[in-house]
């Protein structure tokens, strides 16, 4: 059995934040310098900040990540941004397939996964979403979404290192409702079990991130479930005394 990954805290800020929110990535930064966390930390900003926020950050333990990537490395794709630029901007992550992206631009789970790909071959850890709508929860069909997106979406070639899930129910996402420990430990406990059968040992290894209405309030409880190997964070992750409230879990 491999060791237990070591936890990610991950900030997605979404379509938010101006140069001025540079100064809440600062503010964490320096209480992390201060009261150092057991696990690793990553930012993924909107792309025009990227640039900024790695002046802000340098020589920070804090990573900086995509909030998505195109499958090819250049090309005609007016207003896309590949795999190699975020590299080329020493990101280290992408976030591939959020729930947002598969609603709002109807990506697909093979569109997912070339994405995923892409991120691989940039030598990108790809955190790779996955999670139902409040319509399947209802129907009891929460089980069946999750393998089948992790079938679609996840790379054939995948490792512990190229690949993290993040599993975050869409009917949790912003709405302030979360799924009781057990909800998560069961999706979680499935996931890991689904890795564990494709991938072996790196199945065991792969972080498998929670995500969806974490706050300080919730997030010892939720980051203490098994198989839950930190927290993809939203709106909590744009204000330094949220986020590393949320961080506060790993100290």
């Amino acid at each position: 059995m491999a060791d237990a990954p070591r936890p990610l805290v991950a900030g997605n800020w979404k379509m938010n934040g101006l140069l001025a929110g540079r100064e809440e990535a600062r503010l964490v930064a320096e209480r992390i310098a201060a009261r150092p966390a057991a696990c690793d930390v990553l930012i993924c900003p909107p792309f025009t900040l990227i640039a900024p926020l790695a002046k802000t950050l340098d020589k920070s333990a804090i990573l900086r990540g995509g909030q998505d990537c195109h499958p090819a490395q250049s090309g005609a794709h007016t207003g896309n941004v590949s795999a190699e630029m975020l590299s080329d901007l020493t990101c280290s992550h992408v976030i591939v397939g959020h729930s947002e992206r598969r609603a709002d631009h109807g990506e697909s789970d093979v569109l997912v996964r070339a994405k995923a790909e892409a991120a691989i071959s940039q030598s990108l850890t790809a955190i790779v979403c996955i999670g139902e709508t409040e319509a399947e929860r209802d129907r009891g069909e929460t089980l069946d979404v999750v393998k089948r997106q992790l079938a679609g979406s996840v790379p054939y070639a995948a490792t512990a290192a190229s690949v993290t899930i993040a599993y975050e129910p869409v009917w949790a996402i912003g709405t302030g409702r979360t799924p009781t420990p057990d909800d998560v430990a069961e999706v979680h406990g499935v996931i890991r079990n689904e890795l564990a059968s494709r991938f072996g040992q790196d199945g065991h290894g792969m972080r498998i991130l929670y995500g969806g209405s974490v706050k300080p309030a919730n997030a010892s409880e939720l980051m203490s479930v098994a198989n839950v190997d930190g927290a993809l964070v939203g709106g909590a992750s744009l204000k330094a005394d949220d986020f590393d409230g949320i961080i506060e879990a790993y100290r």
